[in-house]
């Protein structure tokens, strides 16, 4: 017998409101705010869902763990979310449904060459969207019958979830901060100004991603995304 109503409506068939009903989705996703997102759409659709925020937490889960569903990121703390793409699609048996998401809208092409069954850029919003890409890639025994209404609903995630994406950006600009550590925030950053629709948080992580892949950090450029980081965390932590 089940021992909760998750556990029960696991053991339900898909329905036309709730199509993902019986998956377990595995979330590959080191920004809280985007996972959040990503929890309230999975939800609505029936799935139950599990996030890993690297590579390392990722294959924790799969050893113990087999989703149906595996999304993402390209841009992990330890590495490319494409490593992990092309290790699932290679893998036997195979996971029923490999989808890569990015705040690089070009992204797509090399998910899907990387064995990615699908692709979605960020922003990650719309519930109808999610599902019909989801569905797309499923088995047809898994999709649910019949006519599928359209939500035109948008998600808006817990503004908590974004404090602490900025939290974590500014512990890690507040030290010494080497190469690596550098390209990875700023990529963070730019992913996360994508979704938060914070466009000139983007620009300013942009412009110190700029004059990294130059040679050398600009202090000017690193001194402006340090401000702006704290700036949005001040905000948040006031509201």
């Amino acid at each position: 017998m089940p021992e909760s109503l998750e556990d029960f409506l696991m053991t339900r068939p898909p329905t036309a409101e709730r199509p993902l009903l019986g998956q377990t989705v595995l979330v590959v996703e080191d920004s809280r705010f985007a996972c959040e997102a990503l929890r309230m759409i999975c939800q609505r659709s029936g799935a139950r869902i599990r996030r890993a925020d690297s590579l390392k937490s990722a294959a924790r889960h799969l050893r113990t763990y087999r989703p149906g569903i595996v999304l993402i990121d390209l841009g992990l703390p330890d590495g490319s979310g494409l490593e992990l793409i092309h290790d699932l699609a290679t893998a036997a048996p195979r996971i029923n449904v490999i989808m890569a998401m990015s705040g690089d809208d070009t992204a797509g092409e090399i998910a899907i060459a990387n064995g990615a069954d699908a692709f979605i850029p960020k922003p990650i919003k719309s519930i109808s969207a999610f599902q019909a890409t989801v569905l797309a890639a499923l088995p047809k025994d898994a999709r649910p019958t019949g006519l599928r209404p359209v939500s035109k609903d948008e998600i808006s995630p817990d503004r908590i979830a974004l404090r602490d994406d900025l939290a974590l950006a500014a512990d890690l600009l507040a030290h010494d901060v080497d190469a690596a550590t550098l390209h990875y925030v700023t990529s963070f950053l730019i992913g996360l100004a994508k979704v938060a629709e914070d466009p000139e948080l983007g620009d300013i992580a942009r412009a110190l991603e700029r004059t990294c892949a130059k040679g050398s950090p600009s202090n000017d450029s690193l001194h402006r995304l340090k401000t702006a980081v704290q700036k949005r965390l001040n905000t948040e932590q006031s509201v």
